[in-house]
């Protein structure tokens, strides 16, 4: 008899308790890998820039790729963007 109280406690427990996904939705993981993408476009566009690596070749001020740049910052605005809006079209967390 206690088992069967036990597991009809536990039961009334689960309907009660939300559901928590923890990021793993699509709204969270597009957003991520955009910023990420992002940061990872500006890095290259910043290191490898229109100088080449600065580190070599002692160029006394380094230039940015601009293309590059202005494509990672792109990314990077958009990301919390798309993955608001994927959350209001259902595919986030409540």
């Amino acid at each position: 008899m206690s088992t069967t109280n036990s597991r009809k406690e536990a039961m009334r427990h689960q309907n009660r308790t939300k559901h928590v996904h923890h990021g793993r939705t699509t709204a969270a993981w597009t957003a991520s890998m955009m910023a990420l993408a992002g940061f990872v476009i500006l890095f290259v566009a910043f290191t490898f820039g229109q100088n080449g690596f600065t580190a070599f070749n002692g160029s006394p001020t380094p230039m940015p790729n601009m293309v590059l740049t202005i494509i990672g910052a792109i990314l990077v605005v958009a990301a919390p963007i798309v993955g608001g809006a994927l959350n209001l079209a259902g595919k986030g967390q409540d």
